[in-house]
């Protein structure tokens, strides 16, 4: 029996069971998170202060490697010039800094989980942060009759990957904390592959002529949540901007509280 086991092929030893959906797709439910800083910088960055002196490492920015095909994002000269001008503005105008919904797809790499509800005409994502969610449809719909921070969704299977075709994003968002931004005419196609029970390959292509010079993708894995009684927590963020939003229209000034040593 061992010279048996021994001559059968490691990667046929250790090959992958895709689990499958009653209708014979590959079941992608699960909690699942990016492990890296794409959130911080899609391209290559190194570790640098934060804005808040105050708060040292604890504040600070983590280096990361590019997860953008080719290293490099492909911006129109005018667009470069409004990135560079955004990260100049990083710490004030991000829309993450004022708990917007992120769009797509920001959302996949944000630091926080989210969640995947398969169903066999819809599947649904729901994100930790800000509460966001989407649908995506597995069957034809109508265009969207108005642009949303998420956009409208799209899927189809392509062999044992999930293709999503989104549109109809707001021009608000952007892609880092780095500035990368887009315009409304923006067209990002995903995909989900499982590559192991426990990892999904997703890629995105992203399609913008008024920003970029040509499509371009970025790639990474997405892990999933294992540890007993795994879920989404709850991060409304809203009430933590408040003060930051409409602080400016109190009548009186909030008085500042210092915690005692």
């Amino acid at each position: 029996m061992a010279v048996a086991l021994c001559s059968v092929p490691a990667g046929a030893q250790s090959a992958y069971q895709i689990p499958r959906t009653k209708d014979g797709k590959p079941d992608l439910s699960g909690i699942w998170q990016a492990l890296n800083t794409a959130n911080w910088d899609l391209q290559a960055h190194a570790a640098q202060a934060g804005h808040v002196v105050a708060l040292g490492a604890q504040g600070a920015q983590p280096g990361g490697i590019s997860v953008i095909e080719g290293g490099e994002i492909p911006y129109l000269p005018a667009a470069l010039a409004q990135k560079e001008a955004n990260y100049e503005k990083r710490f004030t105008d991000d829309p993450e800094i004022k708990c917007y919904m992120p769009g797509v797809p920001r959302a996949t790499y944000l630091p926080f989980p989210f969640q995947i509800f398969q169903s066999q005409k819809v599947i649904q994502i729901s994100y930790e942060f800000a509460a966001s969610a989407r649908t995506i449809f597995m069957e034809k719909v109508p265009p969207a009759p108005l642009d949303s921070w998420m956009g409208q969704s799209e899927g189809h299977w392509t062999g044992d990957t999930l293709v999503v075709d989104v549109s109809a994003l707001l021009d608000q968002t952007w892609f880092d904390r780095a500035g990368d931004f887009h315009s409304d005419a923006l067209h990002v196609v995903e995909r989900y592959t499982p590559v192991s029970h426990d990892v999904l390959q997703y890629e995105a292509t992203i399609e913008d002529p008024k920003v970029f010079s040509r499509p371009w993708k970025i790639s990474m894995p997405l892990y999933r949540h294992v540890e007993k009684d795994a879920r989404l927590m709850e991060f409304r963020c809203a009430q933590f901007v408040e003060e930051l939003l409409y602080g400016q229209y109190r009548k009186t000034p909030q008085v500042e509280v210092v915690p005692s040593k």
